[in-house]
């Protein structure tokens, strides 16, 4: 059957109306995140909502066209791609929290005496090994946000700090990871193999990694943490008095992620595989009474009380749980259920973002931007380098997703690229450096939703029943502390003005351009 042809939109007002959505949803999050203190998620998907019913009413002619690029920018394999990894992720990562891993590594952090001053930094490090290894930074926001935040939190680490390092960590290993997803569009769009991307743009972010130690070292050292009143020798105390060691066997299950997807294996293959070790491991030390499993089996039925339940309670199921409960109660959890759930509204999110960047490229808003940019404003290749940062960067602060940013992007980056004779390597280094780092900055960006969301299934948790709603981080408070993006995008501008790295087409050719 032959592919539809792409529909175009015409609006009140020109090209740049087809904006109205998205800028409108920015208004939104702005207000909500940033004036009120309102992080929830869901309210943010009511906010998009509207942008998206105010944008028809500007649409000329047919609105039925409208209401059919809105369901083709929701069956985007980006917006799919994005789905199944915090789906996976948020599994993985809840199963992992349930048999121990947090209280694994708040012991080994006050063993090691990794206090609250230096925990942000190692942090960083820690989650920027995690994403370059797996390839996605979400996953790593979630699997950190869930798992590390808490026992940073526990040892006194202060909390929007804490969880802008995680960010930081999940920039560098979505910029340089090969098996990320804006790793590979970056190089394929730009006609460069993955393998010499990679490896060009080393200098880049370790340069910025290094000013991220720094100023994380300085900050947290110089920022009142959470148990700011209390002696930190006592909360370290408390801590390790009741926390256990055999919860870091899960680090084995995170290698086997690692590893899987670093020769290849499919996001889903490797964190499957992972998540099945986990559930193993937790069965295995419930079972040795090494660690208290009861509260978080990997799948739990609160069922009413009835003669089939009350036979099923009897009899033992790997991994699951029968419970006999009041009717009202009746329900499905565990940490399969939770893991997966608590991103739905993200998820709605996510898709109806990706249809408010489908309605701006139907209604002509990028090329209106791209073609301001192109004639007017690039006339050097100084100039052209500089604008290629400072698009993509535009770009990225209107679509929240960043790999669709990077596809929407990445056709004028290679234009406007080709036209000053600039290498592909480049121009693929400086369109993924800035997808990688905005896209974790800003409140409305996917990245930081994907960890805030994360966060928010921690109150109230079956492992962490101490987290509480005033310990949420509002997402438009960590902006400033997500210290590698800034500096990553800070590089890319310094060396776009200064030459630094510069390589034209004659210098280097890329023999083989790898395919997705």
């Amino acid at each position: 059957m032959p592919e539809e042809p792409d529909i175009e939109l015409s609006f009140r007002g020109g090209r740049l109306v087809s904006a109205l959505p998205i800028a409108l949803f920015i208004a939104w999050a702005i207000f909500q995140s940033g004036f009120l203190g309102i992080g929830d998620t869901t309210g943010l998907v009511t906010g998009m909502l509207t942008g998206l019913i105010v944008g028809m009413l500007f649409v000329r002619g047919d609105w039925k066209d409208y209401a059919d690029v809105i369901f083709a920018g929701m069956t985007r394999r980006v917006a799919a791609t994005a789905v199944v990894a915090w789906l996976w992720a948020g599994m993985f990562a809840e199963t992992i929290q349930v048999g121990g891993f947090v209280d694994g590594l708040v012991w080994a952090a006050t063993v090691l005496n990794v206090g609250p001053g230096l925990f942000p930094a190692a942090t960083f490090l820690l989650a920027a090994l995690l994403a370059t290894g797996i390839g996605t930074g979400y996953g790593t926001a979630i699997a950190f946000t869930s798992l590390v935040f808490p026992a940073g939190l526990l040892l006194g680490a202060n909390p929007v700090l804490l969880f802008g390092a995680i960010l930081s960590g999940a920039v560098f290993g979505d910029n340089l990871a090969p098996v990320s997803d804006t790793t590979i569009v970056s190089a394929v769009t730009q006609d460069a193999d993955i393998g010499g991307v990679v490896a060009s743009r080393v200098k880049y972010a370790v340069v910025a990694a290094a000013f991220a130690i720094v100023a994380y070292l300085i900050a947290g050292f110089g920022i009142p943490g959470l148990w700011s009143g209390m002696p930190h020798a006592n909360v370290t105390g408390q801590v390790s008095a009741s926390v256990s060691p055999w919860g870091l066997v899960h680090l084995l299950d995170i290698a086997v992620v690692i590893v899987l997807a670093i020769r290849g294996r499919h996001i889903i293959e490797a964190v499957s595989w992972g998540l099945i070790a986990a559930a193993l491991f937790n069965i295995m030390l419930g079972a040795a009474g090494l660690v208290d499993v009861s509260a978080g089996s990997m799948i739990l039925f609160s069922a009413p009380q009835n003669g089939f339940t009350q036979m099923v309670d009897t009899l033992p199921i790997i991994g699951a749980v029968v419970e006999t409960v009041p009717g009202a109660q009746a329900g499905v959890g565990g940490s399969i259920y939770s893991g997966a759930v608590g991103f739905f509204p993200l998820i709605v999110l996510t898709l109806l973002l990706v249809a408010g960047a489908e309605v701006m490229r139907a209604g002509g808003g990028f090329d209106a931007i791209q073609e301001l940019i192109i004639d007017t404003i690039a006339t050097t290749v100084r100039r052209a380098e500089t604008t290629m940062v400072l698009g993509t960067a535009l770009v990225n602060a209107t679509v929240t997703i960043n790999t669709a940013a990077e596809i929407a992007i990445a056709p004028y980056v290679a234009t406007l690229g080709k036209r000053f004779n600039i290498n592909g390597y480049r121009r693929a280094n400086i369109l993924d450096a800035n997808t990688s780092a905005l896209g974790y900055i800003f409140p409305w960006g996917g990245g930081l939703l994907a960890g805030f969301g994360a966060m928010q299934g921690l109150v109230g948790g079956e492992a962490t029943p101490w987290f509480t709603q005033e310990m949420l981080v509002n997402p438009a408070s960590v902006f400033p502390y997500v210290f590698h993006g800034w500096f990553l995008v800070s590089v890319f501008l310094v060396a776009a003005w200064t030459g630094y790295g510069r390589e034209y087409v004659s210098d280097r050719t890329s023999e083989e351009v790898s395919r997705v």
